[in-house]
């Protein structure tokens, strides 16, 4: 399904990561939970994520839900043969390594991440392709001059940014005239039901104060507010398409650690006194009965080009 919007409209984890529970909690601009979300009244869940969550994350949900759209849309930021990319919202370099063999070897790239340590994975992880660049940056407000980049690149993390106006004024203020924004953003749980399981099977623990970080990556889906926003930032020929995969779940313990020990649901329920380990065995075991050990992925791909 594509769409178009005109111009003119437009267990030793358990110890070792609870040690990190009070280091990681402060006011930050990242994840986009609000305190109602986190039923804490307090400041949302940091960014930065140390110790071995970079690891689980990339371990255990790079196979499972991000490889397959690593590659496509480093397939599609090759395409357009550019000479200097921006990557945003890198992570643990899941679409870097994908980006690094898709492009031609002489052209730039420019991994970043607001998150220091999972930028420092990515570097440890990618050093055999020492061609590549890697700064912590923040999507919202890019440390790079006017005009930098042929083409930007964003692996699911815009729904993430806490102004998605600034972060898509910053892309094109940085990008050069005629470079392309290409991003991708998750679809309704509806469309991806592993995430609604993952957040039933916390929510089965604390029912009146369920675990809310599994909302926010499915929470901007809606292709005209997104192409909508692109146009009101000053992009022009805006497109977004629906990409479905489809894959067996060959290591259900591998997934369910990276889905709670990989992210910031583990601080969620480190909070509530919560088991960590408990939740992955419940997981392991509704990830066969309400998914039949499939996974049903859907995401959204969007680009857009600055005028020139």
């Amino acid at each position: 399904m594509q769409y178009r919007l005109e111009p003119d409209v437009l267990s030793s984890l358990v110890s070792s990561n609870f040690e990190l529970v009070g280091s990681c909690r402060r006011q930050i601009r990242g994840w986009g939970m609000t305190d109602e979300q986190t039923n804490k009244g307090g400041a949302p869940l940091e960014t930065r994520f140390s110790g071995s969550v970079p690891e689980n994350y990339d371990r255990g949900l790079g196979p499972h839900i991000f490889d397959y759209y690593a590659r496509q849309i480093a397939e599609r930021c090759a395409a357009l043969n550019p000479a200097c990319v921006l990557e945003t919202a890198a992570g643990t370099g899941i679409a870097t390594e994908q980006l690094a063999r898709a492009l031609d070897p002489g052209c730039k790239l420019v991994a970043t991440d607001l998150n220091e340590p999972m930028v420092e994975y990515a570097k440890q992880k990618l050093a055999y392709r020492d061609s590549t660049e890697y700064r912590v940056a923040d999507g919202c407000d890019l440390p790079f001059d006017d005009n930098s980049f042929d083409a930007m690149v964003c692996q699911f993390g815009v729904m993430f940014y806490p102004d998605k106006q600034a972060g898509f004024e910053e892309a094109l203020r940085v990008l050069k005239p005629g470079g392309t924004y290409l991003f991708n953003v998750w679809n309704s749980w509806a469309s991806n039901r592993f995430a609604e399981v993952v957040f039933d099977v916390g929510a089965e623990f604390v029912p009146d104060d369920p675990p809310a970080f599994y909302k926010v990556p499915f929470s901007y889906h809606d292709t005209g507010e997104i192409l909508a926003a692109l146009a009101k930032a000053g992009f022009v020929d805006c497109h977004a398409e629906e990409l479905h995969h489809e894959l067996a779940i060959e290591d259900p313990a591998l997934l369910a650690q990276g889905a709670v020990y990989g992210n910031p649901l583990f601080f969620e329920l480190a909070d509530r006194g919560i088991d960590p380990d408990e939740v992955l065995q419940r997981m392991v075991h509704s990830f066969g009965e309400r998914l039949d050990n499939r996974l049903q992925l859907n995401a959204i791909f969007v680009s857009a080009k600055k005028a020139g």
